[in-house]
């Protein structure tokens, strides 16, 4: 198999992405997780552009990677300058890596419009900048910058600066689709061309996803002779993003057969996915493929029918490759397929009684009806399936709640609720406040029922949405409230509907907690 280099920016260019911030902190965790996955080289950042690279590269010093290169950028050096007295080329030194990456312009108008040099000083910015670093005993990537740009406007000027980097011994020079306007057939045409002309030299490929085709760009690249792709996770970085290895890498290992990380790294695909986003804050994309949390979601009653007897018919690839799971989604497009899948999956036991599935088919259709919705709410599914089935005697029983918000002249607010309850037949009363009415009424009902069981001391809410239900009532709309709750070894939803958003919200509370009692008391 040939082997196809990952080379991953998500520490650098990942970070010029609108929104994104990295402590030092975070940097170091994501090349310590990036080096455990497998990839080749981890480009860590520009020294001496800001103080806060020039501290991850002094601490990294002191952090041995076992399987990438530590990758330092920069520039050529500036024009009309003595080479050795370069600031940006003494600080990758001073980084103390062993792989520098520097870009040069391949495009005549920047070498014009940018630099505001001719296009022999520019050569020779590359030529002594690549040189010097040799000298040094680096291992030199040349990034072509704005290569396919440059290339259609003047395409003997590119093939120049490739040479001049060849010529001063740059190891790899890596094609840079910078402005991402491009699309695979372009990258194709151009591509093979610069193979054939430089038939010595080693390529790599750069692709920005402007057009939506940074992934298909890189793959085209690989499959024209490129051996090097840099990207991002998640396709993170400026404007639009960088290609994103998410799906790189599985495309070329799985669809391709190419080598780029080992087959037990793959599997760790969704979990780095995920790394990334919860350090950076960042929602997921539950729809990005291979990693996202729908990459492998079945909803309609006929593809579960299928996927339960041939997987291939709706999923192109194994979910557990990347380290990610099917699921089986439960609406009002359900069929007996799609519960009978669920109830094997959450334990329900009616999977082989199609009375009792049609049963629960008809009342999730019934609730979906009235703005209900499930697939993200797996834990209030499982309580509806229970109540349906006359299965499930409650841990408490409302007899009601009061919110009150105040505010004061001073401008602070105020939220408190008093909720009643009967639980084991006696009547418990609480009152707490809260930062707002949501989180008075949660730390109400977890003080009302802390005593009689302790274990839902652990519980916390992780995430809370609201989403209008039907827009056209305007004020009197219904709102569905999404919940999702995690303790120390699993997270699940629930849901709320109402045209009052404070009861949507306890209908999700009291379900989660409900949901967390149920499953301990079947433990």
């Amino acid at each position: 198999m040939r082997r196809v280099f990952i080379y991953d920016t998500t520490l650098r260019d990942g970070s010029q992405g609108a929104g994104i911030s990295f402590a030092i902190e975070d940097k170091i965790k994501i090349a310590k997780a990036l080096d455990s996955f497998g990839v080749s080289y981890v480009e860590g950042g520009w020294p001496g552009s800001n103080p806060k690279d020039d501290l991850f590269f002094e601490q990294m010093k002191k952090v041995e990677l076992k399987n990438a290169r530590l990758a330092a950028f920069g520039s050529t050096r500036r024009k009309d300058a003595n080479v050795k007295e370069d600031e940006v080329l003494k600080a990758i030194l001073k980084s103390d890596v062993k792989t520098a990456c520097i870009f040069g312009k391949s495009w005549d108008l920047h070498v014009k419009q940018a630099l505001k040099t001719t296009n022999e000083e520019n050569l020779k910015m590359i030529y002594e900048s690549v040189y010097f670093l040799k000298s040094k005993k680096l291992e030199v990537i040349f990034d072509a910058e704005h290569y396919f740009d440059g290339y259609k406007s003047n395409k003997k000027y590119s093939f120049e600066v490739v040479s001049a980097a060849v010529s001063a011994g740059a190891d790899l020079i890596c094609l840079c689709e910078t402005n991402g306007g491009m699309i695979p057939s372009d990258i194709e045409a151009i591509v093979k061309e610069t193979v054939a002309e430089f038939p010595n030299a080693k390529f790599g490929i750069h692709a920005h996803n402007d057009s939506d085709c940074a992934v298909a760009n890189s793959i085209v690249a690989v499959e024209n002779g490129c051996l090097l792709v840099q990207g991002t996770i998640n396709g993170i970085g400026e404007r639009c993003g960088n290609a994103n290895l998410c799906s790189i890498i599985p495309a070329l290992k799985i669809k391709k057969g190419y080598e780029c990380v080992a087959s037990k790294n793959l599997k760790k695909l969704s979990e780095l996915s995920r790394y990334v986003n919860e350090i950076l804050n960042l929602m997921p994309n539950d729809s990005e493929p291979y990693v996202g949390k729908n990459a492998f979601a079945h909803k309609a009653g006929v593809h579960v029918s299928a996927i339960k007897i041939t997987p291939e018919t709706y999923e192109h690839v194994d979910p557990s490759l990347v380290g990610n799971g099917r699921r089986i989604l439960v609406s009002d497009l359900a069929g007996k397929s799609n519960i009978a899948s669920k109830a094997v999956e959450m334990d329900l036991g009616i999977e082989n009684a199609p009375e009792k599935v049609k049963k629960v088919i008809e009342i999730v259709k019934a609730k979906e009806n009235e703005g209900f919705q499930y697939e993200n709410a797996d834990a209030s599914f499982f309580l509806v399936t229970k109540k349906t089935l006359e299965s499930f005697k409650p841990f408490f029983v409302l007899k009601g709640y009061r919110v009150a918000v105040e505010k004061r002249p001073t401008g602070e607010i105020i939220s408190e609720a008093a909720v009643k309850l009967d639980i084991k037949g006696k009547e418990e009363h609480a009152v707490a406040e809260g930062d707002g009415p949501v989180n008075a009424l949660d730390r109400c009902l977890r003080k009302a029922l802390i005593k009689y069981y302790p274990e839902i001391e652990d519980v916390v809410l992780t995430d809370f949405k609201v989403r209008v239900v039907n827009g056209n009532a305007n004020t009197a709309a219904k709102v569905r409230v999404l919940i999702e709750s995690s303790d120390s070894s699993k997270s699940w939803g629930t849901v709320g509907v109402n045209e009052n958003i404070i009861d949507a919200s306890w209908q999700a509370l009291s379900d989660s907690v409900e949901y967390k009692l149920l499953k301990k008391s079947k433990k």
